[in-house]
């Protein structure tokens, strides 16, 4: 009776970890939370060409990319469409210094370590985890950001890295000889990403 009970409780704690752990919130492509402010990546990356790093200050030298500051925004909309509807939260944000709650897209779980820098710094280009941003009216997770995901990268990352200069590049694409240059640049830039349970859980 106590052994079917522990059995019972054991498949159930299973599929109560995989029901949660694999929901829209944490892995599944097309997450598109509603954030407080209807901002447009393609309209201020795409249309407007501004660089990833102008809002994402710190994506070069931090674990994580840094969401913007309220002062970025108003940087330019002090002057561009100050009295806009759509912006009423980013001016009052700004007015009362009171940080707006963006909510977050692109997620690991608490027990995986990320590190933007040392991905941007090896020539892993924005694109290659969070798509086509450019092109996205509202950001959508664009790739599963699975263990799975993560190591066939880890294990063979020649395709997938790019000149240093065109990391934020969003419409960038592989040469005919990707590969020659991948290994190549592996090389110079001394890249031996981790494959073992400790690279990324610490």
């Amino acid at each position: 009776m106590i052994a079917g009970i522990f059995v019972l409780l054991f498949f159930a704690g299973i599929t109560g970890f995989f029901w949660y752990y694999a929901s829209p919130k944490f892995t599944d492509v097309g997450y598109m939370p509603e954030q407080p402010v209807p901002y447009s990546h393609k309209l201020h990356a795409g249309d407007l060409g501004l660089d990833c790093r102008y809002c994402h200050t710190a994506v070069e030298e931090s674990a994580k990319a840094a969401i913007p500051p309220t002062q970025t925004c108003m940087n330019c909309h002090v002057l561009i469409k100050p009295e806009s509807e759509k912006l009423a939260l980013i001016r009052e944000s700004y007015r009362d210094d009171k940080a707006l709650q963006w909510v977050r897209v692109h997620k690991v779980p608490d027990y995986a370590f990320f590190n933007h820098s040392a991905h941007v710094n090896r020539g892993v280009g924005c694109s290659t985890c969070h798509g086509r941003i450019d092109e996205m009216v509202e950001v959508a997770q664009a790739e599963p950001l699975s263990m799975g995901w993560c190591l066939d990268c880890h294990r063979n990352p020649a395709p997938f890295l790019r000149p240093l200069d065109e990391i934020t590049k969003m419409d960038w694409k592989p040469s005919e000889n990707q590969l020659a240059y991948g290994k190549l640049a592996m090389i110079q830039r001394n890249i031996s990403p981790p494959t073992d349970c400790t690279g990324c859980h610490r």
